[in-house]
């Protein structure tokens, strides 16, 4: 009898487990979502001795430069939910980002510390990195341990949508701020609501992970005196075709993630002439529009299992950028249109992405190794998004210059999912409880 068949999961448990990852990862996405929010307010407190442009560049450096610590963030946190367990991983991860986001809420701007400013703001943005670095495939691993054979897709969608959700809220109080607010006011307080919100929010994400007990697999590992020691060299020297299958993908979403969300806003004001408020309430349509297709792609990924709806979705990048940026500048309601577009197409790979991360690994060295090849990929191509798409357009001239960028990366992930990956729907969690397995039979 395997662990997962001796002891059985309730569906109050599994309601418990979601609410909590739900509401944990919630908090983290809305916080990293408060900086794309307010980035042109930020470019003109923290960067306000260059032109407009040079000092949005700037503004994305230090968004990209949050990435920096999440490769250190991956590799403590997988090590510690590997070795001490994943709930308490993600109670440390959602107390480190709503932290540090709380604190760029009170950091003083340029013209009161001068070159300090923007440099403390680089390391509140690190140190939000290195939490992001464990949330996510943290997050994953813990709700897809808990889920039925069956509908691990659709219990782990909870990841994903309260991205979207988290981006709408973080969205949605930006285009509040915005509207309402006169450009004095936003300058001197208004641009620090939602980073302040963040220590409430952090304290109820916190509070929820603290109830939930740890997952049968890892509790299972536990029993059988089973937990990997060094779970981050293993993963890497057992683990390394997952490693790179999980890279070669995720670069898409990434990249398609962070221009569809954290970009547009600045890119709809700054290149395509649209108010603030309109960048705003347009970024609020499409993350609601991913939101609710992460619904559907999820139990479409259930149904047809992972490698086809990752087919579907990089080769959708390959075909679609081009309409949906022409559409972004035919007016609003094109905008609108062209983002959402974009949006369901992070969403169909997104769905299939979170359960795959976690099935494709053994679970001795799981946290360790899906933290590695997802957040490498997030680190490389999905923080220098934003910076990369902004230095196209002003080398180019061209607006939908980005998605040249989106069709290329596209088009590699397609490669790479044709290629290397193997279909993981009906693969055991609970394997690698008494020995990991091998790169190449799991």
């Amino acid at each position: 009898m395997t662990p997962q068949e001796s002891a059985p999961t309730s569906a109050a448990v599994r309601r418990k487990v979601s609410l909590a990852s739900a509401i944990g990862n919630f908090v983290e996405w809305f916080d990293s979502a408060a900086y794309a929010v307010m980035s042109a307010t930020i470019a003109a407190l923290f960067f306000p001795d260059y032109d407009k442009s040079a000092a949005l560049l700037a503004t994305w450096a230090i968004f990209a430069g949050g990435f920096i610590a999440r490769p250190l963030g991956a590799a403590f946190f997988g090590r510690y939910g590997d070795r001490l367990g994943r709930n308490r991983m993600l109670a440390l991860t959602v107390l480190t980002m709503s932290g540090a986001t709380f604190l760029i809420g009170i950091l003083p701007t340029y013209a009161s510390w001068g070159m300090a400013a923007p440099i403390l703001l680089f390391l509140l943005r690190c140190a939000q990195g290195f939490s992001t670095g464990g949330e996510y495939t943290g997050a994953s691993a813990f709700i897809v341990e808990y889920a039925p054979e069956g509908r691990r897709a659709r219990f782990a969608a909870a990841v994903p949508v309260t991205v979207g959700l988290a981006s709408v809220a973080g969205s949605g109080v930006g285009f509040l701020l915005t509207s309402t607010l006169t450009a004095e006011a936003l300058q001197s307080w208004g641009w620090r609501v939602p980073f302040l919100l963040a220590a409430p929010l952090g304290l109820i994400g916190l509070y929820l992970r603290s109830k939930v007990e740890d997952t049968p697999v890892f509790r299972s590992l536990e029993q059988h005196d089973a937990v990997e020691p060094a779970p981050l060299r293993e993963a890497v020297r057992r683990c390394g075709r997952q490693i790179a299958t999980l890279f070669g993908y995720s670069i898409t979403n990434a990249v398609g993630y962070y221009l569809m969300s954290s970009y547009m806003i600045a890119y709809m004001s700054e290149e395509l002439g649209y108010t603030k408020s309109e960048s705003q309430l347009t970024n609020v349509v499409s993350m609601l529009a991913y939101s609710v297709a992460c619904v559907f792609a999820a139990m479409a990924s259930d149904r047809f299992g992972r490698r086809p709806m990752l087919i579907a979705a990089c080769a959708g990048f390959v075909l679609l950028p081009l309409p949906a940026f022409w559409l972004m500048g035919s007016g609003l309601a094109g905008a609108m249109l062209g983002t959402s577009l974009l949006a369901m197409l992070v969403s169909v790979i997104g769905t299939s992405n979170v359960p795959a991360l976690v099935e494709m690994f053994p679970a001795k060295v799981r946290a360790s190794g899906s933290a590695i090849g997802y957040t490498a990929a997030y680190v490389l191509f999905g923080g220098t998004a934003p910076f990369v798409a902004t230095g196209l357009v002003s080398a180019s001239g061209s607006a939908i210059a980005p998605a040249f960028y989106m069709v290329v990366i596209a088009a590699v992930s397609l490669v790479v999912v044709l290629t290397s990956f193997k279909e993981t729907r009906g693969l055991r969690l609970d394997r690698g409880v008494d020995a990991v397995v091998p790169a190449g039979r799991g």
